[in-house]
């Protein structure tokens, strides 16, 4: 078997760098566990309220309530196969609805329906709140 080179050793600042990327991967998993626990009684996990959020807080890019698939995608952190079987699982539970685009016929916008205002409002204070809970400094 071949020797094998060591790696170098790594500096102070290397390994603060890697620290506090992970301490950030800690704080991302733990907030996110901790959503997805307190919004289920509102039959949603975090990545849904995100998305009701962006619809719900925003205006798309054309001023309108109705945003593209690809202005969603640009506020929340999914791939775009995931991001579409979520509005659909959205679109099934009365949440969101989907439509043309009537500037460009292959777009699909998505809109929220009175039911999924009513569930972003109820869960809002719910989701902020964990925010302030979790994130360090978010009351600051």
């Amino acid at each position: 078997m071949a020797a094998t080179k060591a790696e170098p050793a790594a500096t102070d600042a290397e390994q603060g760098l890697v620290k506090q990327w992970r301490d950030i991967l800690a704080v991302h998993a733990s907030t996110q566990c901790e959503l997805d626990r307190e919004l289920h009684p509102h039959g949603l996990g975090a990545s849904d309220f995100e998305v009701l959020d962006v619809l719900a807080t925003g205006l798309a890019e054309d001023g309108d309530c109705a945003f593209r698939v690809q202005e969603i995608a640009g506020h929340v952190h999914l791939s775009q196969s995931a991001l579409s079987r979520l509005i659909g699982r959205l679109e099934k539970d009365g949440l969101v609805e989907r439509g043309m685009c009537n500037e460009d016929r292959r777009g699909v916008r998505v809109c929220l329906t009175d039911k999924g205002r009513t569930v972003h409002a109820e869960a809002r204070p719910v989701q902020r709140a964990v925010l302030a809970r979790m994130l360090p400094g978010a009351g600051a």
